[in-house]
């Protein structure tokens, strides 16, 4: 049992957190790009696909209302799907093509040339998330990968890859939720308003 006390845990927490979130200046570029291809992606009239497993489900759906409703600014809706949701369609997917098809199967039935698939995985490992890009490439969707630690089996296969360093899936998915909202700020003073 730790003896650490709360405030101890409190400011290794914010002490990790911050050394992490430092880092993402090193993706300076590789966010640029990203941002490029939202902004690209939503206005030429397509849409935008995103996924993850558990806490990285919940962050593309947070992208995805960023999108669809608004970030900070008054402005349209633009489409944005978030494919982590739907438990019929998950469970019915996973039951039937297996759970490493529950991605994939939407990016196909949804996904159009031009539209963009931002893919989370923390650890790089997720089946899922690996499948549902080889399948956004086969349809020529455009395509970010959010990963973590090294990358995993998913880095390298994405237009776009937005690795986070570290050995600490909150430190990782923490960062990757402060990307996102960069993401929707850099976007949205680039989309029109009406």
């Amino acid at each position: 049992m730790s003896t650490r006390t709360g405030s101890q845990v409190l400011k290794s927490a914010l002490a990790a957190a911050t050394k992490t979130l430092d880092s993402i200046i090193d993706l300076e570029s590789q966010i640029t790009k990203a941002a490029e291809l939202v902004t690209d992606c939503l206005t030429s009239g397509k849409k935008i696909l995103a996924c993850g497993n558990g806490g990285s489900a919940a962050d593309a759906a947070d992208f995805c209302t960023e999108l669809a409703c608004r970030f900070v600014e008054d402005r349209r809706p633009y489409p944005a799907m978030n494919l982590s949701q739907g438990g019929s369609l998950l469970t019915a997917t996973g039951n039937d093509y297996g759970f490493e098809e529950i991605f994939a199967r939407q990016v196909h039935a949804f996904g159009a040339s031009g539209d963009v698939l931002i893919a989370i995985s923390t650890s790089g490992k997720s089946k899922n998330i690996r499948r549902a890009i080889e399948q956004a490439r086969d349809r020529k969707l455009k395509t970010i990968a959010l990963l973590g630690r090294d990358g995993g089996s998913v880095a390298g296969i994405a237009d776009v890859d937005l690795i986070v360093k570290g050995g600490s899936t909150a430190r990782i998915q923490e960062a990757h939720k402060f990307i996102l909202h960069v993401l929707c700020e850099i976007c949205e003073a680039r989309l029109p308003r009406k």
